[in-house]
């Protein structure tokens, strides 16, 4: 196997038994770093610490990670303004905060007749919500419940305009001298 020190220095190819025996004269442990590698790549470090410094980076790594939640927004054929208006303004606050928004309209009884009238309230929203997001799925039916998902716009990162740069200093022109009359 190929043996690395703990400086990072490479000890080249050596049998298990003598890179294990090394790792023992210097109080530290002998880690598979590549076991697909041929020869397979170990080094020589203290295994506390590389668990401590890969759960550490790990953990940064979640940290910057946006998890997008499905967030629902439930209608009726017989909405009124008012709740229509709270609620895609509901829709547009889920998709600012960067969640995906599933718009869903569940049909009763004789409502199945018009099905038109919920197509319009859920296309109304697509409408009416415009910039804020897009459609990711088109409205469609799933037995008496018609839904469309909507996914929020991506931004773009506005680069700031460059700041003006002063004027440069005019070269010394001559002034003219007031003439006394």
């Amino acid at each position: 196997m190929r043996v690395i020190d703990d400086a990072g220095e490479q000890l080249g190819i050596m049998p298990p038994f003598e890179a294990l025996k090394i790792a023992r004269e210097r109080g530290l442990d002998l880690v598979e770093v590549s076991p697909t590698a041929v020869p397979p790549v170990c080094r020589i470090q203290d295994y506390g610490k590389f668990l401590y410094e890969k759960d550490k980076s790990e953990r940064a790594a979640r940290k910057k990670q946006k998890i997008i939640i499905l967030k629902e927004v439930k209608f009726s054929v017989t909405v009124d303004e008012h709740d229509y208006q709270t609620k895609k303004n509901q829709a547009v606050r889920f998709l600012g905060e960067g969640d995906k928004v599933k718009a869903s309209l569940r049909f009763r009884g004789r409502q199945m007749a018009h099905r038109d009238l919920g197509y319009n309230i859920i296309n109304r929203l697509i409408q009416d919500i415009g910039e804020a997001g897009t459609v990711e799925f088109m409205p469609r039916m799933e037995g008496t419940t018609l839904h469309a998902i909507l996914a929020p716009t991506k931004k773009e990162t506005a680069k700031k305009p460059a700041a003006p740069k002063p004027p440069a200093p005019a070269a010394a022109a001559p002034q003219a001298a007031p003439v006394a009359h």
